[in-house]
């Protein structure tokens, strides 16, 4: 069967299995080389082997749930979606997502996914308890931050590389509705988002989206989206009645691949232009539905075909607080300069919560959709450049193109990974075609 994470690019052809049941799991890693999949929302090959691909979303039974602490217990391919609708009516949501909520908890804890509010709350991580592991020798250990630390330590944000995420204890986080104060300020380039994010360092959750073909004294205009959790305080009468319940959307789907040419410097100016005006008009705080504030996209199915039949690369880095100004901005005039924007671009602000082997750092975040050609490939690679020379690092469930050579520069933590790999065998088990191209 060929597959490709959410980008479409590369596509590789895989033998796949998907078990009902731990046994059954337990001789699949005995059979040879595998790799865990779960949802396939990491955009490149991460989740892809050639020998074994595991899809996990069998195994998606939630287990227990903790109504004092907010503690879930649930099997690795228990969708976010699902546990999103099974428990936001009783008051709680995720304390961390992602963009997207068609990702599973395997997932999750394999990329150490940050939200809007690593600045304040951390990663994924920060709100795992413990995390069942299926190892190279078929045996399930149980490890958490005092038991059996250094497992749990290189499995959150270990790619499923350490061995196979079965189940794990993680919280939710208690809310009074299922609406955002969200407050959007617009940001004439990017040092007015930076001074916007920095001044709003109380705000929960933090994002900006960046328009990232802006020159001149306009370079990096944004506008910035700041949310708090609406109490019931902060709601009208009608949303009042009924808290939790908020408007059905109507999804659209993208229903064939884009031509190539759809997608180029002046499409992308004028989409980049109409969104920033519209953005402008709304200055100031409302109220919008969870959905609409943390996963815009999932309205749109399969939005991915908008690249094309070719797909596409995410470009994500972080660049250390003291170097983000600079780092920033040589990024977005390297992208300007080329013509090759991208209309999905957003910046982050990370606080200094750091794991043993996850992406984030403290300091500034940019992500950025490219269709895959010769010309924005390039440019990825000097974009990698740029990155590395303002110490920064990339995130591993984002990429499907960075060379071996240049994730060993960006982060001195690979050897680490390496050895330790070697070192309990998961080396000779776990593995995919991004560890394989990154010689993890």
């Amino acid at each position: 069967m060929k597959l490709s994470g959410w980008g479409r690019y590369p596509t590789v052809e895989c033998k796949t299995s998907s078990p009902r049941n731990e046994a059954d799991l337990a001789g699949l890693v005995r059979s040879g080389q595998v790799i865990a999949r779960g949802n396939g929302r990491s955009y490149g090959d991460s989740s892809l082997n050639s020998h074994m691909t595991i899809d996990m979303r069998r195994m998606s039974r939630m287990l227990a749930f903790d109504e004092a602490s907010g503690q879930l217990i649930a099997e690795a391919g228990v969708l976010l979606a699902d546990i999103i609708s099974s428990f936001l009516p009783r008051g709680w949501f995720p304390a961390v997502t992602p963009g997207t909520k068609f990702v599973t908890v395997g997932g999750m804890i394999a990329a150490d996914v940050h939200g809007k509010n690593h600045h304040k709350d951390g990663a994924f991580s920060t709100f795992v308890d413990w995390v069942d592991v299926l190892c190279s020798d078929g045996e399930i250990r149980r490890c958490s931050r005092d038991e059996t630390p250094d497992l749990f330590e290189w499995t959150v944000g270990g790619m499923g590389l350490t061995g196979i995420i079965v189940r794990a204890a993680f919280r939710l986080c208690p809310v009074e509705s299922g609406w955002i104060r969200q407050t959007t300020i617009p940001a004439e380039n990017l040092a007015a988002a930076i001074d916007i994010f920095e001044q709003s360092a109380d705000s929960t959750y933090s994002v900006a989206w960046i328009d990232c073909l802006s020159t001149g004294a306009s370079l990096g205009r944004s506008l910035v989206y700041l949310g708090e959790h609406a109490a019931h305080a902060d709601l009208p009468r009608k949303q009042l009645q009924a808290p939790f319940q908020t408007p059905r959307k109507r999804k659209l789907t993208v229903p064939l691949d884009a031509p190539g040419f759809a997608l180029n410097r002046w499409t992308v100016k004028a989409f980049n232009e109409v969104y920033y005006r519209a953005g402008r008009s709304k200055t100031g705080t409302q109220l919008v539905d969870w959905d609409t504030y943390f996963y815009p996209l999932d309205a749109i199915l399969k939005w991915n075909r908008i690249y094309g039949r070719k797909g596409f690369a995410q470009f994500q880095c972080v660049i250390p607080l003291e170097q983000s100004k600079d780092g920033m901005q040589a990024l977005l005039e390297a992208i300007s300069a080329a013509g090759q924007g991208s209309f999905l671009s957003v910046l982050k602000r990370f606080g200094a919560q750091e794991s043993r082997f996850s992406f984030p750092m403290e300091g500034y975040t940019l992500a950025l959709d490219f269709p895959v050609n010769h010309r924005s490939l390039e440019l990825m690679n000097r974009l990698d450049e740029i990155t590395l020379a303002h110490g920064g690092r990339f995130y591993l469930a984002k990429d499907s193109r960075l060379k071996a050579e240049t994730l060993a520069k960006s982060d001195t933590r690979v050897n680490d990974f390496r050895e330790m790999r070697k070192s309990t065998s998961a080396a000779e088990t776990f593995s995919s075609a991004q560890s394989d191209r990154l010689l993890l």
